[in-house]
């Protein structure tokens, strides 16, 4: 394993996760509690960046689970255009590492002033976002020196995912979640689906996912962009056929990212169907096996964190420290 400070925080995914299950049992019992009694008819989603990568992951997992209809934030609505939204029903779940950005702030201080039920999963538990909110899920990836997000982002999914399960009283889904952190060790062993020939060569690729497999393709596209400079954008496999397929006969590469769950047999066949059209496929899927399917997306990102960290250094480019990015963005 190279010696960069993100293969390192990388690494350490699997021990977040057990704190996290360990430390935060009380709380996604209480949090469950109060969010059944709440009975909320809409869950609203406040992030930006790998956090909003996170809220489609969330997305999906709620309406999925518990047939919530979910809508991401635009967080300028509120900061930009003054426009107080009313989210007097909702759950408002705020998502953010450091918990600073002022525009994230101030929906939060609108959305309580409303009426939403607000619960922030954040990394920095000292926070001015954890003063604002009703409930506090710490995310207990500790400090994140790398500027590209990877421990901190698996561990958003791992609260997420906590969080549905305790929400639901989802049994099966709270036992998987026991064996999650040896998964993700597994993982670690694995063998690379990334490689350097593969992305040594491009400047353009789109990364394909379905469902939950699409939220993660989100963050992998933003991983190639940050860390390598390759200029990657992701769509659901299912909408890509809906122009943008017509790209595959200029021989676009693309990233399939397959997650074995109900979406696999409609996501295998939209495969099949740029692979017939010419595109250069790289085939991403999780690394283990007897895994729940609501786990599989982080076992597939955990191998792949590795593997763009792996692949930036053999490139010449400095994982940690990407150009012209800072690790706390602050947006209005």
């Amino acid at each position: 394993m190279n010696n960069s400070i993100m293969a390192k925080e990388a690494a350490e995914s699997p021990s977040v996760i057990e704190r996290q299950i360990q430390s935060n049992l009380a709380i996604f019992q209480n949090v469950g509690e109060e969010i059944r009694q709440f009975d909320p008819q809409l869950v609203y989603i406040v992030g930006r960046g790998s956090s909003d990568h996170a809220g489609v992951f969330a997305k999906y997992l709620i309406e999925i689970e518990l047939g919530i209809p979910v809508s991401s934030s635009a967080p300028s609505v509120t900061s930009i255009f003054k426009r107080h939204l009313q989210l007097k029903n909702a759950l408002v779940i705020v998502i953010s590492q450091s918990g600073r950005s002022p525009d994230i702030l101030q929906q939060t201080e609108y959305a309580k002033q409303s009426g939403a039920l607000c619960l922030a999963l954040v990394n920095d538990e000292s926070s001015p976002l954890a003063d604002l909110v009703d409930y506090v899920v710490p995310l207990k990836a500790g400090e994140e020196k790398a500027v590209a997000a990877t421990k901190s982002f698996i561990a958003t999914l791992s609260a997420v995912t906590q969080l549905v399960a305790h929400w639901k009283q989802d049994q099966a889904l709270l036992d998987a979640l026991e064996h999650l952190p040896n998964k993700m060790r597994e993982s670690i062993e694995s063998e690379n689906q990334l490689t350097t020939p593969y992305v040594g060569k491009l400047a353009h690729c789109v990364v394909l996912g379905r469902s939950l497999g699409y939220a993660i393709s989100r963050e992998i596209a933003l991983k190639l962009k940050e860390v390598c400079g390759i200029h990657a954008e992701a769509f659901s496999s299912a909408e890509f056929l809906h122009g943008p397929v017509t790209l595959v006969e200029k021989n676009l590469a693309i990233i399939d990212v397959t997650v074995k769950d109900e979406s696999f047999e409609s996501h295998r066949d939209q495969i099949e169907e740029v692979a017939q059209r010419g595109a250069e496929l790289c085939h991403l899927t999780e690394t283990t096996t007897d895994l729940h399917p609501r786990l599989a997306p982080l076992t597939l990102l955990q191998r792949f964190y590795l593997d763009i960290e792996n692949i930036a250094q053999e490139l010449g480019f400095d994982p940690d420290n990407p150009v012209g990015l800072r690790k706390v963005t602050k947006t209005l």
